[in-house]
């Protein structure tokens, strides 16, 4: 007993507090801004027409929050260097999970995602996308420095495509994209030529771009339909951001919504709980995929950017852990965590100001949503781990 309390004492020591007090002003700016994206319009309680609890999506986001902590704390506590001997039977358990969605999964906003046990719902591409990190870090100890030609990346390609194509299936265009972010920054930390994931990159987005273009040029000039492995609101989301204008009352309504909310706030904002996009229903899914248009109205470009500061101390201190980890392991774990949360944070801010896609990919930490929270937190439990790791701390 003595010697689990002198272990945890230890641990405690060793933690990184910069990152620890950093997720948690996000997390307590989140719920100030949840609340705000969801509470009730006075207009429609003053009639009776509207009501109920202004803290409902709050209480449950804190009840996602304290579930997320004690996985944290899970994750800080066991030996992250075992969990590559388990690479095999996680993969299988991705797989199983990714699956089960397909087959007897709920849907909502076009896609199914979702799998219901009783009243829970969780979601399991979120939870899989640190399974994926966990089970790639393990594939790649063994080819770390071995990654220079198109062939060695092929086996990479492989393994990582499987659970992308389950995903796509659902369809979840924004998480498959996560997980093509995370392979890359992994195989980047692995030591992958740059010029040669550069490469990659362009042309894949090229060639992406042009089977799209082609899509629709075939679709407006002949009566042959070019197959493409996208819905068609997928297809919309992906070029509407060019000119929402063009289907205002349509696909392109989030995006000017959001750049409106956005550029209503100004340098100060409109003030907090004050937003007129916000509480005129004006501005979609508010509290989730669009909330930080919510803290460019109501905080305006000093809210902004203070959130973005937040978000950029996370980065650099994951980054840190990262380049300080003892193994080769722990470094390419925390590769992947850093490829996740950039790219979700880019994609997020980059779709709510109308310069990326709508792809429905939620601000870490910071969105409302139990499975996005608690994937999060344990990531930084595993963060926190390696860096207690790197201390030489007797386990």
């Amino acid at each position: 007993m003595r010697a689990a309390m002198f272990k945890q004492s230890r641990i405690l020591k060793k933690l990184d507090y910069t990152l620890v007090i950093t997720v948690v002003i996000i997390i307590i700016f989140s719920l100030v801004i949840i609340y705000s994206a969801t509470k009730p319009s006075e207009v429609l309680t003053a009639t009776g027409e509207a009501g109920g609890d202004p803290f409902a999506s709050v209480k449950k986001q804190v009840f996602n929050i304290i579930i997320g902590l004690g996985v944290m704390l899970f994750m800080l506590g066991i030996q992250y260097e075992d969990l590559a001997k388990h690479m095999k039977a996680l993969y299988a358990l991705n797989l199983v999970m990714l699956g089960a969605v397909i087959f007897f999964g709920h849907s909502a906003l076009g896609a199914t995602r979702w799998i219901g046990i009783g009243s829970f719902k969780f979601q399991p591409s979120e939870f899989a996308k640190l399974i994926i990190i966990i089970c790639f870090a393990a594939f790649l100890v063994r080819r770390k420095g071995k990654l220079n030609r198109l062939k060695d990346l092929l086996p990479c390609f492989a393994f990582m495509g499987v659970p992308v194509l389950l995903i796509l299936m659902q369809p979840d265009l924004g998480t498959s994209l996560v997980y093509m972010a995370i392979m890359f920054g992994m195989l980047f930390a692995a030591g992958a030529r740059p010029a040669l994931l550069a490469g990659l990159i362009v042309g894949g987005l090229s060639l992406v771009s042009l089977w799209i273009w082609a899509h629709f040029w075939f679709e407006a000039n002949s009566s042959f339909d070019l197959w493409i492995p996208l819905k068609d609101y997928q297809l919309k989301r992906l070029t509407i951001f060019l000119n929402p204008w063009k289907d205002w009352h349509g696909d392109g309504y989030h995006v000017i919504q959001s750049q409106i909310a956005i550029g209503q706030g100004g340098f100060f904002g409109r003030g907090l709980f004050q937003g007129s996009q916000t509480h005129g229903d004006f501005l979609p899914i508010q509290e989730t995929d669009f909330i930080f248009s919510v803290v460019g109205e109501e905080l305006g470009f000093v809210g902004a950017v203070a959130l973005l500061f937040l978000f950029f101390v996370l980065i650099y201190r994951c980054i840190y852990i990262a380049v300080n980890a003892k193994d080769c392991f722990g470094f390419l774990l925390s590769a992947g965590v850093i490829s996740m949360i950039t790219f979700h944070v880019m994609v997020n801010v980059g779709m709510t100001t109308g310069i990326m896609p709508v792809t429905g990919i939620p601000l870490p930490m910071f969105s409302y949503g139990g499975s996005s929270m608690i994937t999060n937190l344990a990531a930084m439990g595993l963060l926190l781990n390696i860096n207690a790791k790197r201390q030489n701390i007797m386990f």
